[in-house]
């Protein structure tokens, strides 16, 4: 309900698609998509998810985090971003 420019929500619609992203693809993704976002704000948003949702997997790859949907919330999260 907070999420006015609906940047939240093209990041879980990301997310549902069942593939890993890092930070910078995450940070592409949205650029791509017209969203005016800087890498340190994604970097804390998904941070956010990952810690205050828990809905997140992170994989410490290198010097990289790489982000995915657990499997036990992509019905959830899916449902309600069908209802929304």
């Amino acid at each position: 309900m907070r999420d006015e420019s609906g940047i939240r929500r093209c990041v879980l619609k990301l997310f549902l698609s069942n593939k890993p992203y890092t930070t910078q693809a995450v940070y592409d993704h949205l650029k791509k998509k017209g969203f005016d976002v800087n890498y340190r704000g994604v970097s804390a948003m998904v941070g956010l998810m990952n810690t205050r949702l828990g809905i997140l997997r992170i994989d410490v790859k290198g010097d990289h985090n790489v982000y995915s949907l657990k499997d036990e919330y992509k019905n959830s999260v899916k449902a309600t971003m069908d209802n929304y």
